[in-house]
């Protein structure tokens, strides 16, 4: 593992200490945001999370190196190529690896590398899920099967509103992942606080949310959990216009025959689009709540530790 894993000496000797350690997915900045919001994003997450006494890692694929724990420059560096990057999952690293070649790290590959690094919280926007139409194309990200297999706790704002909300709720009770809501009984939107459809349980502080998330890791569950943290009310889009704006992106990705990788990028950028960016201020606040959040848990487990 040692021969392709950097771990970035702050987070090395966080870990070593017992002390928490947040990790951060990549694919936000390269194909979740234009630059240059993405970078500044990017840095406030990291800044949230130690102002709440956590040390952040961001992880992404650089020269062939996975990467727990990265500088301001290579940030900047994944920043400037955006989409030039790789969005890489589970069946990306090997090769990425091999070919010394750069990556942007989706939930599923970040799960991966925070687990080899021996990091157990994770803070995300959203997760990917099942797609509008699965029942046809099979688009189900590979977030939800890692979710199943790796041992990390996420802390998100729900699946994408861009997908079958239902559907990932009902994948993931398949694959024995529970889904917590923080201080709420109703799975969030992403954009939205509510969604209609409950959760598995309800944590309404970091020390029960830690608590079970330390129990599961006790019995010896081989997967992660999953947190989800509804948007600041402040930052709540209207449901109304937050869903029209995705089934007009989504009716022109179908239009445009967008398939694959290019879908949730397509997706969220159209969506920012066509609300006049309201959907990308919404995005960052969503991200620097859950930063809060998972570094709050962190520390509460780092106390039993």
């Amino acid at each position: 593992m040692d021969q392709y894993l950097d771990i970035k000496p702050e987070v090395a000797q966080a870990l070593a200490a017992g002390k928490p350690v947040v990790a951060l997915e990549s694919t936000i900045i390269s194909h979740g945001m234009p630059w240059p919001q993405n970078a500044e994003t990017a840095f406030a997450v990291e800044d949230v999370i130690r102002a709440h006494g956590a040390v952040p890692a961001t992880i992404a694929v650089i020269g062939g190196r996975l990467k727990a724990g990265l500088e301001k420059s290579e940030i900047e560096y994944l920043a400037k190529k955006g989409q030039a990057v790789t969005k890489a999952s589970r069946r990306d690293l090997p090769v990425l690896c091999a070919r010394h070649e750069d990556g942007a790290t989706t939930v599923a590959a970040t799960m991966i590398v925070a687990a080899m690094a021996g990091i157990q919280v994770f803070a995300t926007g959203g997760i990917g899920g099942v797609h509008r139409g699965a029942e046809v194309t099979m688009d189900i990200s590979a977030d939800l099967e890692e979710l199943a297999r790796t041992p990390v706790l996420v802390v998100c704002a729900g699946a994408k509103s861009i997908l079958d909300l239902g559907l990932t709720l009902e994948y993931l009770e398949t694959k024995g992942v529970a889904v917590c809501g923080y201080q709420t009984d109703e799975l969030p939107a992403f954009y939205t606080r509510t969604s209609g459809f409950g959760v598995d349980f309800r944590a309404d502080t970091p020390a029960e949310l830690a608590a079970a998330f330390a129990a599961q890791r006790a019995l010896g569950y081989p997967g992660g959990m999953l947190c989800t943290n509804p948007i600041p009310e402040k930052w709540s889009m209207d449901p109304a216009v937050i869903n029209a704006a995705i089934d007009q992106a989504v009716a022109e990705s179908v239009a445009q025959g967008v398939k694959g990788k290019r879908v949730t990028p397509f997706l969220l950028a159209r969506v920012k689009d066509i609300t006049g960016g309201d959907s990308l201020e919404s995005n960052i606040q969503l991200v620097l709540n859950n930063a809060a959040l998972a570094a709050d848990t962190a520390g509460e487990l780092a106390k039993n530790t």
